[in-house]
């Protein structure tokens, strides 16, 4: 088939992209959906379908073990859990896919967060056998938080428990109000059975009173938008560009990707930190000039004055300014092993910035069985979610996270190691509760 004949057979969907993540508890079914995904949308080739095969039958498998197309760590095949995060890459003739398979283990949640970040949509499982744990309920705690606008509720092994109706009335209905509640915009739910492949890629005959999609029937025709073009124009600086070679004595540019909206010669902008402003003289794209460009393009501005901007500051429209500040509210997951405490001296990397920083107050943490929040646990541990108010040594230009999942969010580092301590999300994201004003007192060492 020529690629004009497969264009043409795509239709509209054919240029369209879509960024999905699976997560669920524990066996509840993610790597054999997504192998049933792959294998029964033709998107996995001969040969590594005959390494599943030889592999399950070394195993002692009656048939192939469509898990093990995902599962690619040996203490995942050992263990039959997912470690780590598995990307895979396929595409049917009406849409193009990047699938993120995210571990379930409690331990491994912080996985979830990496995978889910950038998602259109997640599809999160639950064993119709055990309904709603709190492992789905934080799940669909980090999917409100990282605004992911759809949410597919899988309710797998529906085989077990005879495909019966009610049985998955009663979880869509509990897992629907939850997630209403955390302000998740759309949940679909779809009765599946991974293994058997009900309601994967063909309509299952097993359940007829099943009305709705197939699980990539919504994935192909679930409505997703790239375009943020419309947002607020950001262009975090990531190098200076300066020759100063014989065909280019004066040549100054200001590389980066454009994090949101679109800039154009002549436009008049900021350079945050410092406040300078000045226009956009020319932009280069690729080698060469352009009257306009707009994210996600990597691209070279020059600016009309000589200022002193470097790796880290951030060009903005002067008539859509944020606000610089030092004292940053936010929402985190915190993802290392260590607690996270209050007092503690960190590193926050926002786009291209790294500053110092320290953690003023965590003012409450997210309990998921009821979204309470626990005020001033002092703390938050491996996996929690909750509140914090952090003060960096130099303003930061920072938008809502829910204005903006690119220049909304940022990480807190340990600098003794550089490990990543917790995924911030500035503003209030989904939580209830006011973060208090910062402390007046700062800490010894670090005084900003």
């Amino acid at each position: 088939m020529t690629s004009t004949t497969a264009e043409h057979l795509a239709g509209p969907f054919a240029t369209t992209l879509l960024r999905f993540a699976t997560a669920g508890s524990v066996d509840d079914g993610k790597s054999t959906l997504v192998g049933r995904l792959l294998h029964d949308s033709k998107s996995v080739l001969a040969d590594q379908l005959e390494a599943v095969e030889h592999a399950s039958r070394s195993r002692g498998a009656e048939g192939p073990d469509l898990a093990l197309l995902t599962d690619g760590l040996r203490a995942e095949r050992e263990q039959g859990i997912t470690i780590d995060v598995a990307y895979r890459y396929f595409a049917t003739p009406r849409r193009r896919f990047i699938l993120a398979d995210t571990p379930g283990h409690v331990q491994y949640t912080r996985n979830m967060v990496t995978g889910a970040s950038t998602a259109d949509l997640a599809v999160v499982l639950v064993d119709a056998r055990n309904g709603v744990i709190e492992q789905t309920r934080r799940h669909a705690a980090v999917a409100a938080l990282l605004r992911v606008p759809h949410v597919v509720l899988a309710v797998n092994k529906m085989d077990l428990v005879a495909y019966a109706e009610p049985v998955f009335a009663k979880i869509s209905e509990e897992f629907t109000a939850y997630a209403t509640e955390l302000g998740v915009p759309e949940v679909t739910a779809i009765p599946i059975s991974a293994l058997a492949g009900d309601n994967v890629v063909e309509p299952s005959s097993n359940m007829d009173w099943y009305g709705g999609p197939t699980v990539l029937e919504h994935l192909e025709t679930v409505p997703v938008s790239h375009d943020l073009t419309g947002c607020h124009a950001r262009l975090p600086v990531q190098y200076v560009i300066r020759p100063q070679t014989a065909e280019h004595p004066d040549y100054r540019g200001y590389a980066g990707q454009i994090a949101a909206g679109t800039f154009r010669v002549g436009d008049e902008v900021t350079v945050l930190p410092s406040g300078r402003t000045t226009k956009v003289a020319g932009i280069d794209l690729l080698g060469r000039a352009v009257d306009v460009a707009w994210t996600p393009q990597s691209v070279t501005v020059l600016l009309e004055d000589d200022l002193d901007i470097s790796r880290g500051d951030m060009i903005v429209p002067s008539s859509d300014t944020p606000t610089a500040t030092q004292d940053i509210a936010a929402t985190v997951c915190h993802v290392a092993d260590t607690p996270l405490r209050v007092g503690q001296r960190v590193l926050l990397k926002h786009t291209t910035r790294t500053v110092k920083a320290i953690v003023k107050q965590i003012p409450s943490r997210l309990t998921l069985d009821d979204l309470s929040q626990h005020p001033n646990p002092g703390l938050l541990a491996a996996n929690d979610i909750g509140r914090v108010l952090v003060r960096t040594a130099e303003p930061l230009a920072l938008d809502a996270y829910a204005d903006s999942r690119r220049t909304g969010s940022f990480l807190l580092i340990d600098p003794a190691d550089g490990t990543t301590l917790a995924a911030g999300m500035a503003g209030e994201a989904f939580a209830k509760a006011e973060a208090p004003a910062p402390a007046a007192d700062d800490e010894e060492g670090w005084d900003f």
